[in-house]
C-alpha cells in the first residue's frame, strides 16, 4: 500500500457508490491524497445485499458480467478471488411470459439473434412471419449512417417488430429500465451495431465469432460471491486509508486560489487540487453550477427512472414450476403489472436454503410505472396474484421484501454519449464526471470509470506538480 507524502496533493471524491469507492482505491495507490463524501449514512450506493435466516436478497444488481473485465478484476485485486461465484449450471435459460405462461427461450438464440434454426423454428414464442422476417438479417443491407439511432429501430429493422417485442424489448432495454423507442443504441448496447458494420449481419456476426475458437472462455458469464455483491462494498471501503465521510452532502464546488474549494452542508469547506463527481447526474448538476455552468446544464437534461423490486420466499414444494432457469421477461402486450421475476435460489447457490425458493420481482419500469407509488402490501398482494397465474404457486409466502429506487436509473436515450460529451467538455481541468449516468450503468463500467477518473485526477496533479 503506498502512502501519500506529507506534501501531497489531495482529491474530493463526491460519492460513496463503487464508483467513488474506486476512484479511492486507484488515487491510494498512486499515492494520492483524498477525501471521500457521502451524502447517505452508508457506503455502496445501489450495492446493498441483506441477509435473513438462510436468504440472500440483494437490493440492487445481483450480478457482474465477466466479458467486462473490470469488476472481476477488481475482486481478484482486492484477494476476493476464492469467493467468486458464478451462476449454477441447473439455471440453462430464461423464459418468456407468452399467453400468460412461461415459455423457455430457444437453445441458441445468442444476444438475442439466433445461432441455431431448429430450436428457433420450433419456438412457439415467433410466428412464421416472424421466424422469416429475423432471418431476413442475412439479406438485409448494413447501414451506412453512423449517426445514433434507437434500439427499438435497430431492432426492427434488422430481426423484425416481432423480436423486438418478445425478446429485445423486455431484455435488452430491461437491462436499462427504459423505453426502447428512446434508447439509444450506441450508449446502450454498441455491440450490434459495431457487428452489423463488420459482418453486415447479425447473424453472420454471432456465427463468425462461434466458430473462432479463441473466443472461448471458462468464465461464467456473470459473477457474485457468497454473501453478495455488498462483499465487494465491503471488501474496497475496508482497505481505504483515506478520509472517508458519510451524512456529508456536497452543496457546491468553488475556484480558490489553490484549485477548488468544495462547500458541504453543515460543514466547513474543503480545500483541494482536483475534484471526482461520482454521483447522480442531478446532483453533479447542482455542485457544478457554480464552477462549470455549462456543464450543469446539460446534466440538468439527463433523465431517470425508478425501479422496484419484491422477494418472496416460499417452501419449494409450495412452487410447481421446475424453476429451471434465471427467470421470467416479459413482453409489454402480456399486461401484466410486472416487469418480470428473477429465480435468485436457481440462479445462484446459497441464496435460499436447499428446501426454499426465492423469487425475486420487478416493479416500476416502462410498462409498470404506476407500480412504484403503491404501498408494500399492494406490491406484495400484486406479486401474488403474478405469480399465481404464471407459475401456479397458490401459498403464501414465508416472508417478503420490498425495495425501491425512485430516481435510480438513469435513462440513455437517444444522443446520450453527445450528451456526455458535451458535460465533460463544460468541466474544467481537475474536475472528473464518472458513475453510472454517463457511460454504462452496470458495475464493471462503473468500476472502470472511477479507475479512468482517478488516472484523470492523476495526470492533472502530475502536470501541476511539472509546472
Amino acid at each position: 500500500m503506498n502512502t501519500p507524502p506529507a506534501n501531497a496533493r489531495r482529491v474530493v471524491i463526491i460519492g460513496g457508490g463503487i464508483t467513488g469507492l474506486t476512484a479511492a482505491w486507484r488515487l491510494q495507490n498512486a499515492g494520492v491524497e483524498y477525501t471521500l463524501l457521502e451524502a447517505s449514512a452508508r457506503l455502496g450506493g445501489k450495492l446493498l445485499t441483506e441477509q435473513h435466516d438462510g436468504f440472500v436478497m440483494e437490493m440492487g444488481a445481483d450480478a457482474m458480467l465477466t466479458r467486462k473485465p473490470w469488476a472481476l478484476a477488481l475482486a481478484k485485486e482486492l484477494g476476493l478471488a476464492d469467493r467468486v461465484l458464478g451462476v449454477t449450471k441447473r439455471a440453462v435459460g430464461t423464459y418468456v411470459l407468452h399467453h400468460g405462461k412461461p415459455v423457455p427461450l430457444p437453445a441458441g438464440l445468442s444476444l438475442l439473434v439466433p445461432s441455431r434454426w431448429g430450436p428457433f423454428l420450433r419456438s412457439p414464442l415467433f410466428t412464421p412471419w416472424g421466424k422469416l422476417r429475423a432471418a431476413m438479417d442475412l439479406t438485409i443491407p448494413r447501414r451506412t449512417a453512423t449517426a445514433d439511432e434507437t434500439l427499438a429501430n435497430f431492432i426492427r429493422r434488422r430481426l423484425g417488430q416481432e423480436m423486438l417485442d418478445k425478446v429485445a424489448a423486455p431484455m435488452l432495454a430491461g437491462v436499462f429500465n427504459g423505453d426502447p423507442e428512446r434508447q439509444s443504441i450506441q450508449a446502450t448496447f454498441p455491440q450490434f451495431p459495431a457487428m452489423e458494420r463488420e459482418h453486415g449481419s447479425l447473424i453472420r456476426a454471432v456465427r463468425a465469432k462461434q466458430a473462432d475458437s479463441a473466443t472461448a472462455s471458462t468464465d461464467p458469464p456473470f459473477f457474485s460471491f457468497p454473501n453478495g455483491t455488498q462483499e465487494l462494498v465491503d471488501a474496497l471501503a475496508s482497505r481505504l486509508n483515506g478520509v472517508v465521510r458519510v451524512n456529508t452532502a456536497v452543496e457546491a464546488i468553488e475556484r480558490s486560489s489553490g484549485g477548488y474549494r468544495v462547500r458541504i452542508v453543515n460543514g466547513e469547506p474543503i480545500e483541494c487540487d482536483g475534484v471526482i463527481i461520482a454521483t447522480p447526474a442531478a446532483v453533479a448538476a447542482k455542485v457544478l453550477a457554480s464552477v462549470a455552468p455549462e456543464a450543469a446544464d446539460v446534466l440538468k437534461a439527463f433523465g431517470h427512472s425508478g425501479i422496484g423490486t419484491a422477494y418472496l420466499a416460499y417452501r419449494r414444494e409450495d412452487v410447481p414450476h421446475a424453476l429451471d432457469g434465471y427467470g421470467v421477461v416479459i413482453p409489454r402486450n402480456e399486461g401484466r403489472r410486472i416487469d418480470g421475476m428473477m429465480w435468485s435460489s436457481s440462479k445462484w447457490i446459497g441464496r435460499a436454503p436447499q428446501t426454499h425458493a426465492l423469487i425475486r420481482v420487478f416493479f416500476g419500469g416502462p410498462n409498470t410505472r404506476p407500480m412504484l407509488t403503491q404501498p408494500d402490501d399492494a406490491i406484495i398482494t400484486m406479486a401474488r396474484e403474478e405469480l399465481a397465474g404464471s407459475l401456479g404457486v397458490r401459498a403464501a409466502p414465508e416472508f417478503t421484501r420490498v425495495y425501491r429506487w425512485p430516481d435510480g436509473y438513469p435513462q440513455y436515450e437517444l444522443g446520450h454519449l453527445d450528451r456526455v460529451a458535451a458535460a465533460e467538455a463544460g468541466l474544467p481541468n481537475g474536475v472528473a464526471l464518472a458513475g453510472c449516468a454517463y457511460r454504462g450503468v452496470g458495475v464493471p463500467d462503473c468500476v472502470r470509470q472511477g479507475s479512468e477518473a482517478a488516472a484523470r485526477l492523476v495526470a492533472h496533479l502530475d502536470a501541476i506538480s511539472a509546472t
